[in-house]
Order: C-alpha cells, then sequence, then structure tokens
C-alpha cells in the first residue's frame, strides 16, 4: 500500500472513532511512536496521519502532552462549499453593497459582526499611547523630518528580527515599509502587472482586492478555496498560462479563514518559479494562529524571490497607525521607485512606535493574549450559531484569524437580508461583497474578534431568528 494513502488510512480509522464518539471531547490520543508500532509503519507516516487529523481541526497539539481531540471536532454543522473556477466577470461589481456596509460603521449602537477587525477591548491602547509619548520625547524634532523611502531602519530592523518563521530569509534591507498590507497589495500589482494582464484570486475573496485589481484596470480569474486547506493547486494549474501574477492569503484567508499547508505552499511556489509568475502573498492573519506554531508563509519557500510578501499591524495591534510592509524579493527596486513617486516616505513616529512595541517583547506577549481571546471566542460564536441558526447553515472551521463565513439556504439573500439586520442595529458582512460575480447570495462573514458578552450573544440569536424567519 502506498504511504499516502496509509497515513490517510490510519487518519480515517481514527476520525470514525472521534465521530463515534469512541474518542470524546478531550481524550488524549496515543502518542506519534505508538501509533507507529500499532500501525508498523515510519514515524513520518505517523506524523502524517495527525497531521492530517489536525488540519480538520479535529484534534489538537498541546505543549509537552500530547495530542487531544478538539473540542471543534464536536461541532454539528458541514463546511461550506467551494466554488467554480470562475474567468471573466458577467456580473455587476458589488460596489454599492461594499459602500452600504461601510457607511454603518460609525454608528455605535450597531452590533458590528461586519467590521474586519477586532474589537477595541482586544488591543493593547493603553501601551501604544505610552508608547506614542515616549517616541515622540526621544525623537525630539526628528520625527516630524522624511524618513528613508524604505522606512524606518528601526522597523525593518525589528521585522527582519522577529519574523523568525522565515528562518533568517530576510534583513532588514529587503523591506519597504508601506501604509498598512492594502498599499502593499497595491504597490506590488503595479510592479509586476500592467493594464490588461490576468491575476489569480481565491473565491471568496477579500473585497478590497477585488477593487484594486479593476481599478489597475486588470483581469482577475478566481480560484476555487477549499475551507480548510485554501486554493486548489488543480485549478491553478488549468489557468497558469493566462496568469501574470497571482494574489493569495496563505494563512487564515478572508472570509474563509483557511490555512494552505506547508507541502500546498511548496508546490505553488515551484509551479509559480517555474513559470516565472510573481506572487503576491498577503500574510495579514499568520500571528493570529490558534495551533502551536505559526504557519510558514510563501515566502519561506522562495529561492528565486519570485514572492512578495505583505504584512501588517493592522489585524493584531493598530489599525488606524496604517504600518505595513513588503519582502518584495527581485521586484524590490520597482516597489521602492513607486513609492518615492508615490508618497515619498511613509510618517515616521507610528514607525518608530511599533519598532519600540517589537524590540522589547510586548508584541509576543500581546499576540499570545490576543490568540486566546480569538480562539476562546471563536468556539462560542460556532456554538451559537449552532443553537441559533438554521439547522442546514453551513460554516467554516477556522484555524486562526477572526472571521466566519456562513453557507445559508438557498432561499436566503443575504444582501436582502442585511437591510432588515441593520433596522435591529445588527450588522454583517453579505457574501455578495466577497465576488466578482453573482454568487454567494446565501453566505455572509461574521467577525467573531469581538470580546464575548450577553449581548453578542443576542444579537447572535436574534440574527438566527431573522433568518429562519426568511423562509
Amino acid at each position: 500500500m502506498k504511504k499516502e494513502s496509509l497515513y490517510l488510512k490510519i487518519a480515517k480509522v481514527m476520525e470514525e472513532q472521534i465521530s463515534t464518539e469512541t474518542l470524546k471531547l478531550g481524550d488524549k490520543l496515543p502518542s506519534i511512536r505508538s501509533v507507529q508500532k500499532l500501525y508498523n509503519v515510519s514515524i513520518n507516516t505517523a506524523k502524517q496521519a495527525y497531521l492530517e487529523l489536525e488540519s480538520k481541526s479535529l484534534i489538537e497539539p498541546r505543549a509537552k502532552s500530547g495530542y487531544f481531540v478538539s473540542k471543534a471536532s464536536m461541532r454539528k454543522f458541514p463546511l461550506p462549499s467551494i466554488g467554480k473556477l470562475k474567468a471573466s466577470a458577467q456580473e455587476k461589481q458589488p460596489e454599492d453593497l461594499i459602500s452600504k456596509v461601510f457607511n454603518t460603521f460609525e454608528d455605535k449602537t450597531i452590533s458590528h459582526f461586519s467590521l474586519g477587525v477586532p474589537d477595541k477591548s482586544m488591543l493593547p491602547i493603553a501601551k501604544l499611547n505610552k508608547g506614542v509619548i515616549n517616541v515622540v520625547r526621544r525623537l525630539n524634532d526628528d520625527w516630524a523630518s522624511y524618513e528613508p523611502v524604505q522606512g524606518s531602519v528601526n522597523l525593518r530592523r525589528g521585522i527582519a528580527k522577529w519574523s523568525l518563521v522565515l528562518e533568517g530569509k530576510i534583513t532588514e534591507d529587503d523591506l519597504v515599509i508601506t501604509s498598512g498590507a492594502m498599499n502593499a497589495i497595491f504597490n506590488c500589482l503595479m510592479a509586476v502587472t500592467k493594464p490588461g494582464d490576468t491575476v489569480a484570486i481565491e473565491s471568496p475573496v477579500y473585497f478590497g482586492i477585488v477593487q484594486i485589481i479593476k481599478s489597475l484596470g486588470l483581469k482577475a480569474i478566481e480560484i476555487p478555496t477549499h475551507p480548510i486547506t485554501g486554493v486548489d493547486l488543480e485549478a491553478i494549474k488549468k489557468v497558469l498560462p493566462q496568469l501574470n501574477a497571482c494574489c493569495f492569503i496563505s494563512n487564515f484567508s478572508n472570509p474563509l479563514g483557511c490555512l494552505m499547508p506547508d507541502e500546498h505552499k511548496i508546490e505553488l511556489v515551484r509551479m509559480l518559479t517555474t513559470y516565472d509568475i510573481p506572487l503576491i502573498e498577503d500574510d495579514l492573519y499568520g500571528n493570529l494562529f490558534f495551533g502551536p506554531t505559526r504557519p510558514k508563509p510563501c515566502k519561506a519557500f522562495d529561492e528565486a524571490g519570485i514572492v512578495l510578501w505583505c504584512g501588517s499591524v493592522s489585524k493584531t495591534l493598530a489599525p488606524g497607525y496604517r504600518v505595513g510592509w513588503v519582502a518584495p524579493g527581485k521586484y524590490k527596486e520597482k516597489i521602492i521607485r513607486q513609492k518615492l513617486l508615490q508618497t515619498i516616505s511613509t510618517p515616521s513616529l507610528y514607525q518608530e512606535v511599533i519598532a519600540d512595541f517589537l524590540e522589547y517583547g510586548r508584541y509576543d506577549h500581546h499576540l499570545r493574549m490576543l490568540r486566546g481571546k480569538l480562539y476562546t471566542s471563536c468556539l462560542k460564536f460556532q456554538r451559537a450559531i449552532e443553537e441559533y441558526f438554521p439547522s442546514n447553515t453551513k460554516i467554516s472551521q477556522p484555524q486562526g484569524g477572526f472571521m466566519l463565513w456562513l453557507e445559508l439556504d438557498k432561499k436566503v439573500d443575504t444582501a436582502e437580508l442585511f437591510d432588515i439586520a441593520i433596522k435591529q442595529k445588527i450588522s454583517f458582512a453579505p457574501g455578495r461583497m466577497f465576488t466578482q460575480y453573482n454568487q454567494y447570495n446565501n453566505c455572509m462573514r461574521l467577525n467573531y474578534g469581538l470580546e464575548w458578552n450577553a449581548q453578542v450573544e443576542a444579537d447572535l440569536k436574534r440574527l438566527g431568528r431573522l433568518i429562519k424567519a426568511v423562509y
């Protein structure tokens, strides 16, 4: 029997034991070495079986304790459907719907499940404010001067040192500071494409990426995306000759929350390197992992410089600071020239505050706290949805980040539901926002990056009732 099918067979046996509750929530699994002896396989095969179960969130590792049946394994609702490969827009873009949702953000009386940032209560606002004061004192009047075009040396050095997941692949000289991750992606697309070129994106995809692509006169091919493992590599292979670039969120995509396995990342980079197709990698959510370690970005497997690795602190620390970065590989000089033409430099004050936060370990401490809160919130949201929403609801199984993707009955139009819900002071992001086509009309994205309380639960219950009332 082939090695691959053997590890899947072992995983399937354990999955069946979990589904029948032979292995119950919280039960400890046999050690990897025990599995190796029991099935007479190699250590790697046993590890692969556990990785397969972990990728489905059926089991979870605990430091120095082994593997346990996870809470997520007790879920009642199935995963959302996978879209189909689409290459040419035929429908009207959803700009009006996007504007409608964004126009609700200033109303503080609304429960904003639609927002794409964690709640302020989860961010270290007081520490950041103290950091601003300290930096202003330290810099005197220097903070009002132009920074180097590449950005603050202190910040670039801090990011390079802190990015241990890249195993020394980047230095401060490899980085360019940008005004958030979206500005980084915009500059990357400008650097590697020209009007009329074609870019592969996920489906569903963060609506801001579609808007940038269209504004630059580019075409987008939406690649089917699995809610657990991310973009379908076979679908990418089918359209490779048409592509001029790819733009993917490899770790905990928005809105699905999926995570590409390392072997998929390696194969994607290999495939694109062969065709010299640049990969713009949005790694905005990579630090918000629920597993034992931070997942590697595709950049970690890039030897030819084709991966443009984008990140920021907008989703983890300070959305309003607009501090992001890109490690553009062989496109670095193009990115620097573009930044020089567009903005000359980025404001130095907030760069230095973030550099200071990175330098003394405060960011790592904050991230540990934030990940714990998000994971707890994710489980509570999932349980509430399973209790209050219709029984045929499908729900994503994020392994990090703070987004849930829901697929409702075909009869439900979430754009129309939004109009009803907003009158009840409940906001969410309708699925139609996350595609350039007439699809995902019965889907929605919910932000679980909120402090769980009685009001949040009550609003989810009310939203469930509204959905049930539709059909």
